[in-house]
């Protein structure tokens, strides 16, 4: 499990790039499932006009982004799906890394029943929609410590691992952002991270 030390590093886009290759689990109602992290976008907080707390914005939904990094913060897009994001640096610094895709790993036929899917395909957890409801992570779990999991089973956890996988740079993709048109400049930083394999094309 990744300790708080790898969530408080102060630069949000290079931690993004580092969790490509990192493993996302979590037990959801005593069953467990994982992903090995295939793509994620960096989101830097009150100077990031794609970030939900541009110019210090601070709502009951994204307040968690302001805890002490190494916190889980799910929010609900367009009323549907739940989307994951990992909060970073020090408190009071609301920087997130939303995870975007992942490959399969633990867990596969009760991935495949949550998409309800008979197969595992290269569209089955290439959204990040589709890797929350892989994984069964619901917005009602936003706040979770991604460091700690209870000694109750039947308590949801989230956490991420490092399985020793040095990710080389020329495997790794850099793009813009997804959908972020109205950030305006900020739409075309470099803050998209892709395992080559997945290719730049998968939204």
């Amino acid at each position: 499990m990744l300790p708080h030390s790898f969530y408080l590093q102060p630069d949000v886009v290079s931690l993004a790039r580092d969790l490509l290759g990192k493993r996302l689990s979590t037990r959801i109602e005593g069953e467990k499932t994982s992903g090995i992290i295939t793509e994620t976008e960096a989101y830097a907080g009150i100077t990031d006009r794609a970030s939900h707390a541009f110019g210090g914005r601070k709502t009951r939904r994204t307040e968690i982004m302001y805890v002490k990094g190494g916190t889980a913060y799910v929010y609900l897009c367009y009323g549907m799906h739940s989307l994951f994001n990992v909060v970073t640096n020090q408190e009071g610094i609301p920087h997130a890394v939303l995870i975007r895709a992942i490959e399969p790993f633990e867990g596969i036929e009760i991935m495949k029943q949550r998409r309800k899917k008979e197969k595992i395909g290269i569209d089955f957890s290439n959204g990040p929609g589709k890797v929350t409801e892989a994984l069964g992570i619901h917005f009602s779990y936003s706040g979770l410590d991604l460091t700690q999991i209870p000694s109750d089973s039947e308590r949801p956890a989230i956490w991420i691992e490092d399985v020793g996988k040095m990710i080389p740079a020329d495997q790794i993709l850099v793009t813009p952002r997804i959908g972020v048109g109205y950030a305006g400049e900020d739409a075309s930083l470099p803050y998209r991270f892709l395992l080559k394999k997945d290719g730049p094309e998968k939204k």
